[in-house]
């Protein structure tokens, strides 16, 4: 890596450090408890922030990727974000499909035949990244992995419930210290 691009890489985790780490008692969705939180609002509402951060995904999309599917919601503007960067199509993976309309959990592109890679904001476990691998490989969809921003879970990055989906974090917690 250049000695600007870790300049950048630098200065990017600071900004994100500085406008959503929040230090308190945080229960997270994993149900586990933390000392400090992220707020992916905070740095995902800054085009200052959320640029640099999706042009830095970008370079961890797997070559053969065909769509990237955010995952709700703050996956969402990321997946956007980088779509616009990169051209590729993007897909919207909802928690559970809704009652009205097309009544589609997986919205923006058919997934069947596809490659596609996930785009989230922040893992610990990786519990809502397995539930949309059950959705999206339901609708035929090959997953290549997972692209998010931060990786605050313990040890080697990695969703248990899929344990042979890779994970690309931009960020480890440990990056983004005070």
């Amino acid at each position: 890596m250049s000695e600007q691009s870790t300049t950048s890489l630098q200065e990017l985790a600071k900004g994100i450090t500085a406008v959503s780490r929040l230090e308190g008692t945080f229960v997270l969705r994993s149900g586990q408890t933390s000392n400090h939180y992220f707020d992916k609002y905070r740095f995902e509402g800054q085009p200052s922030l959320i640029a640099p951060l999706a042009k830095e995904m970008c370079k961890l999309l797997p070559s053969d990727t065909e769509i990237v599917a955010g995952l709700e919601l703050g996956g969402v503007p990321l997946a956007t974000v980088i779509s616009l960067q990169t051209g590729l199509p993007t897909a919207f993976v909802r928690k559970t499909a809704k009652t009205y309309g097309t009544c589609r959990a997986i919205e923006g592109q058919e997934f069947a035949g596809k490659k596609v890679t996930f785009i989230e904001d922040i893992i610990s476990t990786g519990g809502a990244v397995a539930d949309a691998h059950g959705l999206a490989t339901e609708a035929g969809a090959t997953i290549l992995g997972v692209v998010c921003a931060i990786w605050r879970g313990d040890d080697t990055p990695q969703v248990k419930a899929v344990p042979h989906l890779p994970v690309y974090p931009v960020f480890t917690s440990d990056q983004l210290e005070p």
